[in-house]
């Protein structure tokens, strides 16, 4: 039986599909400046480029320790509060930020140290300016939602992705140097932050004046834990980047970057879907419905699995001319490392953060683990580069990320009472496997059969063969839901219906 949402709460499937427009129509804007940058760069340049961005990332995760977060617990749950919780996160994000660009502005030997190339110390004081402004106006895509505005959100979304394209594609195309995308990352992060602060003053009138240091470390009791953990994770996940920079230069990980080149539709596709289930579980939670926690997380693995298992699957048939069709045959080396890191996404559908964010009562469980974590990941890369170079860093992320994430499902799995009754959730999941394997071995004759044809044909092509197979084996498996039957056909009829209405009109 479909697992079944609670009562009197949006849909599942609508909430996420609405964020996910917002995220892959981001998906398709962002995939425009790989293809520009590896044509206007050479390795080096492309390595560094990728270096100061790295930084960045790491620096948005990292330094605000999930602060923001927090009022995806707070806002519904206290909406009495519900000024004192912005206003003490927008001071907490702009302190964080300014901490960091004083560093990188007084001691831009920082950047010297951990890259062992003296060109990302000259771009120092701009990368911290970079980091403060868009630490401050992060927070722009998690406010509407917590607040209850996904319609709202989506906007935002679309809207940040859009500029955001649009001033990266322009520095690209106009100058192609590192210095001309830090200069569009400050202008993009001033944008959104403004775009926050009159969007703050419209729901949350007279934030500023609300700053609440009682409120502040009762948000800091819940957070920083949690925060840790998630900056340990971070940590983890950008590791290998950096040993494999500091080891073997710009150059190398040029190759390396595009290798472990994270697919942005999986990554959005988990955003948004953390983004509805968070304060989702966090309800639950309270109000101990376990076993309503337990329907929720395998509705939300099953649609995940739906995306992943079906987009790793082709991937692994078409991965080269994937690699050759964005990046150019320079980056064809990447292929080996781009396969291992590709399963990675199978280990995706495994969610984490709704359930460390609502059961809080795990958080220190999580900061001693991630510490462990990080120290086998620590001596994993350490022997695999002196080992094996570059694909010894991707094997040795895999593997410790596919047993952390099996042991917290297990710890997980015990705390809301997972038993073997509720295997039968999973069911779809077994099925979707199987369609996604079926779909692969398709594409994988077509490819053979389209051996020496340009990248964007076999792309194409099994692409097609691949969808339609896929498509298939879902309905004869019998795996969508008269609920998702009935949103994809109310999504074919508005768009039929749009060339009808104009036509009528003329």
């Amino acid at each position: 039986m479909e697992p079944r949402a609670p009562s009197k709460e949006a849909s599942l499937t609508s909430h996420v599909s609405l964020l996910m427009v917002a995220k892959t129509l981001g998906f398709a804007f962002s995939m425009a400046l790989p293809l520009i940058l590896v044509r206007r760069m050479n390795q080096a340049e492309y390595g560094l480029y990728k270096q100061v961005f790295l930084v960045l990332a790491t620096a948005l995760y990292i330094l605000p320790f999930g602060f923001g977060m927090n009022a995806y617990y707070f806002l519904p749950r206290e909406p009495e509060h519900r000024r004192q919780t912005v206003a003490n996160i927008m001071v907490f994000n702009f302190v964080v930020g300014g901490l960091a660009f004083l560093a990188l502005f007084f001691c831009p030997v920082l950047l010297q140290w951990i890259f062992r190339d003296t060109k990302l110390a000259g771009f120092s004081p701009l990368i911290g300016v970079m980091i403060l402004l868009w630490i401050f106006g992060a927070f722009l895509e998690i406010v509407p939602i917590a607040h209850g505005e996904v319609g709202l959100a989506t906007i935002f979304i679309i809207c940040v992705q859009l500029t955001r394209t649009v001033l990266f594609v322009t520095a690209a195309v106009w100058m192609g140097t590192v210095r001309s995308l830090i200069y569009a990352a400050i202008i993009q992060g001033a944008f959104q932050s403004c775009f926050l602060l009159v969007y703050l003053h419209s729901r949350f009138r007279g934030f500023w004046r609300c700053f609440d240091w009682k409120m502040l470390r009762r948000q800091l009791s819940y957070s920083v834990p949690l925060g840790m953990g998630a900056a340990l994770f971070t940590l983890q996940t950008d590791l290998h980047n950096y040993v494999v920079s500091n080891r073997f230069g710009a150059s190398e990980y040029a190759i390396y970057s595009v290798g472990t080149f994270n697919l942005p539709l999986v990554g959005l596709l988990q955003e948004a879907a953390n983004a509805v289930l968070i304060p989702r579980v966090g309800l639950m939670q309270q109000r101990e419905q376990h076993q309503e926690v337990i329907y929720l997380i395998a509705r939300a693995m099953r649609k995940l699995a739906a995306v992943y298992f079906p987009i790793y699957a082709l991937m692994m048939v078409v991965g080269p001319q994937f690699i050759e069709f964005l990046f150019t045959k320079r980056y064809r080396a990447s292929w080996p490392i781009f396969a291992v890191n590709l399963t990675l996404i199978l280990t995706g559908i495994l969610m984490q953060d709704p359930l460390f964010r609502a059961y809080i009562s795990e958080r220190f469980f999580l900061l001693r683990f991630r510490f462990a974590v990080l120290a086998v990941l620590i001596v994993a890369l350490w022997i695999g580069t002196s080992r094996y170079g570059p694909m010894g860093a991707i094997c040795a992320v895999v593997i410790v990320n596919f047993m952390e994430r099996t042991i917290t499902a297990l710890r997980f799995g015990r705390l809301i009472g997972v038993g073997r009754k509720d295997l039968v959730l999973l069911r779809d999941v077994a099925k979707i496997a199987i369609a996604a394997a079926a779909s692969g071995a398709a594409a994988a004759l077509l490819r053979l059969l389209l051996s020496g044809y340009r990248p964007i044909v076999i792309l194409l092509a099994c692409g097609t063969i691949f969808a339609l197979v896929y498509a298939g084996a879902l309905l004869l498996l019998k795996v969508p839901t008269a609920e998702e039957k009935e949103l994809v056909r109310e999504k074919i009829a508005m768009v039929l219906k749009r060339p009808a209405r104009s036509g009528a009109a003329s």
